[in-house]
């Protein structure tokens, strides 16, 4: 600030600042109109310009005066230590965030704040804040030595040592909490942890605190009153307990309530990242790994992914495609032989440069995709035309180094798919294969997953690099107002014949050669997480009956005291007799005959999972000959009769599949408008939507669009802060495209050439 700046002058205009942030605030919450928000907006934006004439900088969260160039020399040391204090906790707050590995928005969102307090301990100091000295630690230990006499513990190199583990330990069990580890993973860890206390304790004679110090004399006395009363209030109870333990019922089970974590702690309607984490955690879908960005798929989702293979590979095989394997290493020469193509994957690319201690001569890459490493084979058996057409797939891995922040099968850096990649002597024939791939890519998503898809062209500025022009089909997930791509299938042209130089002899001109016309499609796990997104909800999974893996757990109920030993047998006799009828009928069922957990818990559990249909069988039901089927959709109980049991439950399961289809495509079709105006477009665009919009298809107007319609995290923080990207061109509009219709894009002039979809995207 100019020594000349009056501070007054300066907290007088900090003060509107704040006011008009607040005014802009609150017309975005009630969702006023943008040309009343943009308005406001402006008026801020003229406060700012003042501040920083004023000042001679731009205007900060916090700022509260012109900041001096030294500090002032009767800066209060009181002042100091306060905000020195809340530098220290928030920098704990940010660290705990990363071991707890939160979402890049929330981490970014408190380094804000971290920068904001030194800032202002910069202003009052006239230093830029640095981390305290050990120096400091070694005068008051050596104070504390000449004061008891006694040798602080972390003189001692093993105890610091000890100290180190303890800390490690912490940490990893922080990380264990925060990625919603299994109850009984954690409890191991926490025990590891008191154990290393534990022999601390012993080497140094002190309890080590959470900060890493020894607990003070009147810590350690509380500690002692604290233990002895709580000995005195256990043999206070020890009668009533006695008494309680006697008069239980024979057979019935001793010990405390079983406490779990199995339900989910977030909702999905207020913090979507971690129900979407403990959902997919706690389900038993996932495991986390030790490699970033990497996941263990367990039985419960693999089998998801193995009916949609099941399903793709069998259609596949009936348009004449075959299965091969390609390796997964690629050569430099080889992938950057089309540096169009390769330019998109290029920051991605993970590299092999090292054979143990020994530098490899040349690096090699590990597969982003596969068309650099099988076309150089395709040039060498296609010859004739006799040889085309080509069709050929691989289900396999890929790996792609994403440096975005990742989410367990939305965004990995290694996932599985089938990728599929063929050859043909005329375009036609490649046309036909494109549109009939993109069908299926459609049936996986709503006759596996009950999901609706947009089916379209992307735009030309995502479409495929190196392709003529790619299809797609993209799914709406109204939990985040976000749609996300769900597989792809290009058209290559000749792009890539003539550089792998892939030809055959013309048949109607002997001598000339021909370039091949290519194809190449793919389908990733990202699926099944978006199944998950769609679907699930604040309960757990909600797996569509085609892809479960179990479509109906049978489950005995009304085991009490009373029941006798022969009962309590013949009732899990009758649960292993629906479940082989069910089974011999084609339903995929089980049973749950634990008897360690009760009804209750494993209702819970099964829900969880996302099994689409329970069956509950008690005493009074094999009376009855019925049982009770509860949807896991709905929680509609349907009571029906056992003689009609296979029946029942088939036709339950296809009205389940159904209803997930119904329930999902209103959600789509409720969040999908057309837009021919500016304003109508951000407007729906910050109510969760996706918009159909004129376009003029240029990729410069594509970029105005992403960027104009992006919202500002200074003025609104917390908000969704992308811009609306070009999702698709629909091969079915919501409206017909009326001629001299203007582009959508602020300041284009050229006619529109077709409705885009546009809205934010994963």
């Amino acid at each position: 600030a100019s020594p000349a700046a009056d501070p007054g002058a300066v907290d007088a205009i900090n003060a509107k600042i704040k006011a008009q942030g607040e005014k802009v605030r609150e017309l975005k919450t009630a969702k006023a109109e943008k040309p009343q928000v943009d308005a406001e907006v402006k008026v801020l934006l003229a406060l700012k310009a003042d501040y920083k004439n004023l000042t001679g900088k731009d205007w900060k969260p916090g700022a509260t005066k012109a900041a001096a160039p030294a500090a002032s020399p009767a800066a209060s040391t009181a002042a100091v230590d306060a905000i020195n204090a809340k530098i220290k906790a928030q920098g704990d707050k940010i660290r705990e965030l990363k071991a707890a590995k939160a979402e890049k928005v929330q981490v970014d969102a408190e380094v804000k704040v971290l920068l904001s307090l030194k800032a202002d301990y910069k202003n009052l100091t006239g230093q830029d804040w640095k981390p305290p000295k050990t120096t400091n630690e070694g005068k008051k230990g050596q104070k504390q030595e000449q004061k008891t006499g006694e040798k602080p513990a972390a003189a001692n190199p093993e105890a610091e040592q000890l100290k180190a583990r303890i800390e490690e330990q912490g940490n990893k069990v922080r990380e264990l909490k925060g990625s919603g580890a299994d109850k009984a993973q954690v409890d191991a860890q926490v025990k590891q942890l008191l154990v290393l206390k534990e022999q601390y304790k012993t080497l140094t004679g002190e309890d080590l605190t959470a900060g890493g110090g020894k607990k003070g004399k009147k810590e350690q006395k509380k500690e002692k009153e604290q233990k002895k009363e709580k000995e005195q209030k256990k043999e206070k109870d020890q009668p009533k307990k006695a008494a309680k333990e006697a008069a239980r019922p024979e057979g019935s089970m001793p010990g405390p309530k079983k406490v779990t974590r199995l339900g989910l702690e977030a909702k999905k309607e207020e913090n979507l990242s971690d129900w979407y984490s403990q959902v997919i955690t706690k389900s038993e879908m996932i495991e986390y790994y030790d490699v970033s960005g990497c996941y263990i798929l367990r039985p419960l989702s693999y089998s998801i992914w193995e009916k949609i293979k099941d399903f793709f590979d069998a259609e596949i095989k009936k348009m004449g495609v075959d299965n091969v394997y390609f390796p997964i290493f690629v050569s430099q020469a080889a992938l950057e032989r089309e540096k169009t193509h390769i330019a998109d994957f290029a920051p991605e690319v993970a590299w092999v440069t090292k054979s143990g201690d020994t530098d490899l001569a040349e690096p090699i890459a590990i597969r982003p995709t596969s068309e650099t490493v099988m076309y150089p084979a395709y040039a060498k058996w296609i010859k004739s035309h006799r040889d085309l057409p080509i069709k050929y797939n691989q289900w396999n891995n890929v790996v792609r180094w994403e440096f975005k922040h990742p989410q367990p099968f939305l965004r990995t850096r290694e996932f599985l798919w089938q990728e599929g990649h063929s050859a043909f002597a005329t375009k036609e024939e490649a046309d036909e294969e494109v549109l009939a791939i993109l069908e299926l890519y459609a049936r996986v998503y709503e006759d596996l997953m009950a999901i609706p898809v947009v089916r379209g062209r992307k735009t030309e500025k995502e479409k495929f690099a190196g392709g003529d022009y790619t299809t797609t089909v993209e799914v709406y997930i109204s939990a985040s107002g976000r749609a996300i791509q769900g597989g792809t299938s290009h058209h290559l042209g000749q792009n890539f014949s003539k550089m792998f130089e892939i030809v055959f002899e013309d048949p109607e001109k002997p001598g000339e050669k021909k370039f091949v016309y290519q194809n190449s499609w793919g389908i990733t796990t990202r699926t099944i997480g978006v199944m998950t997104m769609v679907h699930g909800d604040n309960r757990g999974l909600v797996i569509p009956p085609v892809v479960a893996r179990d479509q109906v757990v049978v489950i005995p109920c009304g085991i009490t005291a009373n029941l006798s030993e022969e009962d309590k047998n013949r009732l899990m006799a009758k649960c292993q007799e629906y479940r082989k009828v069910l089974r011999d009928a084609g339903v995929r069922a089980t049973d749950d005959l634990r008897d360690n957990y009760s009804p209750g818990w494993k209702f819970n559990h099964w829900e969880l999972k996302g099994t689409p249909i329970r069956m509950e069988v008690g005493p009074r039901d094999m009376k009855e000959n019925q049982f009770i089927a509860v949807r896991r959709d709905t929680g509609e109980k349907l009571t029906l009769s056992e003689g009609k049991a296979a029946e029942k439950i088939r036709e339950l399961l296809d009205t389940i599949q159904a209803d997930l289809y119904s329930k999902a495509k209103k959600e789509q079709d409720d969040h999908m408008v057309a837009a021919d105006t500016w304003d109508d477009f951000c407007s729906c665009l910050d109510k969760g939507m996706i918009i159909q919009a004129p376009f003029c298809g240029a990729i410069p107007c594509e970029d105005k669009i992403k960027k104009d319609s992006a919202r500002d995290q200074d003025i609104e923080p917390g908000a969704p802060s992308m811009g609306a990207k070009g999702l698709c061109i629909p091969f079915k509009p919501l409206k017909e495209l009326k001629p001299g219709t203007k582009c959508i894009c602020e300041g284009c002039d050229c006619d529109a050439k077709y409705y885009t979809l546009f809205g934010r995207s994963y």
